[in-house]
């Protein structure tokens, strides 16, 4: 079977346990279904693919570079939001022109490295932005593709704060501005418009959403064309909603429905950029119960994982599914599932159905592929939990176990602190 699932009472991943994983890899610790990420890929690619698309992963989602390498193998381009995502997409084989690079505030040094690199597309999302990519364009003597990312002040997303498509955000330019942009980059000589973009938010499971924002874009196109401007593309954006209460996602062939609706019979280059779907249900933070505390009307179950290992549900109130990794017998009090960071909010679910656990018993948080271990941190001095890849049934470690040492390391007593008062200035 591809993925997580149970044998025997067992949960599993691509043949192997992770019970066995938790033995030799040790907790906490990210584990991840290379079968069930190229599954994904190859879903939506069925639907979408075809002359003139491309699939750019999202790899904010998860830059691991060994996910990156198997999207990369798989034939995905990539969009990235920093200089150190496109080092990130280099190192694993992609090329500059297979980049897109998304995100409303690069720096002029990240804008200069990506025009000498000769990265396929920079989505520009202001006025001021535009100006300085024009200015650098005039100093390195390199024409860079630029496409115009538009807000068609549409609101979608599981939550306000990855919601991205309203007027009230950062992101994007208004319609009202974007056409005499568009006709400033044209007309400058040296940028290469290459189109505009969209991308309204994530976990959008209502696709209704996403064809308003793409007519609103395919109008603003179809109006720069009607007056001789060249838009030969689209940038869909991503989005496509997960349902973590079950693993399930939005409906793949509606979405390609949506797309033909939107864009049948034209002959515009389309992009999508999908992250989320491609690698949330292909991970699980596996973690293990140090103890189990019972309160008058709850219990507590403490694992060794914590919010700086998946901060989603103390920052999103994200659900995401617990199950225990073995066979145990129910247990009829609720539970909360916390970790020994020192504040509140440090759990990853709350008020779960759970069974009879005790100390040593192995826990795994799923839907965790997606926006977990990228947005992992060192607070209270954690170090970042490891990260494990099952390939053909055999489980390869992806990143480097995180020492205190490193932590130690990586900071710097200055010298002078020598000659600083010893004692506090008296009163």
């Amino acid at each position: 079977m591809t993925g997580f699932y149970r044998d025997q009472g067992q949960l599993c991943v691509d043949g192997v346990s992770l019970t066995d994983i938790a033995s030799t890899f040790g907790t906490p610790c990210y584990v991840y279904s290379a079968a069930k990420m190229a599954a994904s890929y190859q879903a939506i690619a069925e639907v979408f693919l075809s002359p003139g698309r491309r699939i750019h992963y999202a790899m904010k989602a998860n830059a691991n570079l060994a996910v990156l390498k198997l999207f990369q193998r798989l034939g995905a381009h990539v969009d990235l939001v920093s200089i150190g995502e496109y080092h990130r997409a280099l190192a694993a084989g992609f090329t500059p022109d297979q980049m897109v690079f998304s995100g409303v505030g690069k720096t002029g040094d990240e804008l200069r490295e990506a025009i000498i690199g000769g990265i396929g597309q920079i989505n520009a999302e202001s006025a001021a932005e535009v100006d300085h990519i024009i200015a650098l364009a005039k100093e390195t003597g390199v024409m860079p593709s630029v496409a115009l990312r538009i807000n068609p002040d549409v609101a979608a997303g599981g939550h306000a704060k990855i919601s991205t498509g309203g007027s009230d955000t950062k992101f994007g330019i208004p319609g009202t501005e974007a056409e005499a942009i568009y006709r400033r980059m044209t007309d400058s000589q040296v940028i290469r418009a290459s189109g505009l973009a969209v991308h309204i938010g994530s976990q959008i499971m209502n696709l209704n959403a996403f064809a308003t924002a793409w007519q609103y874009m395919r109008d603003l196109a179809d109006r720069l064309r009607s007056q001789g401007y060249l838009v030969p593309s689209l940038d869909l954006g991503g989005g496509i909603g997960v349902d973590y209460s079950d693993g399930s996602t939005a409906d793949l062939a509606a979405f390609a429905d949506t797309v033909e609706t939107v864009f049948g019979g034209s002959d515009y280059h389309l992009a999508i950029e999908p992250g989320r779907l491609l690698v949330a249900e292909a991970g699980c933070l596996l973690t293990r119960v140090i103890y189990v505390k019972d309160g008058e009307d709850k219990r507590f179950i403490i694992v060794d994982g914590a919010m700086n290992d998946l901060i989603r549900p103390t920052l999103y109130e994200s659900f995401h599914r617990i199950e225990a990794v073995g066979d145990h017998p129910a247990h009829s009090i609720p539970a909360d599932i916390v970790g020994p960071v020192c504040e509140t909010g440090d759990y990853l679910g709350l008020g779960r159905e759970m069974p009879s656990l005790k100390t040593g018993d192995l826990v795994a948080v799923m839907s965790a592929g997606a926006y977990g271990a990228v947005m992992r941190s060192n607070y209270n001095s954690r170090p970042l939990a490891s990260e494990v890849m099952v390939i053909n049934g055999t489980p390869h470690r992806i990143s480097k176990p995180q020492q205190i040492s490193d932590l130690l390391a990586a900071d710097i007593i200055p010298s002078a602190i020598a000659d600083f008062p010893a004692s506090a200035p008296q009163e």
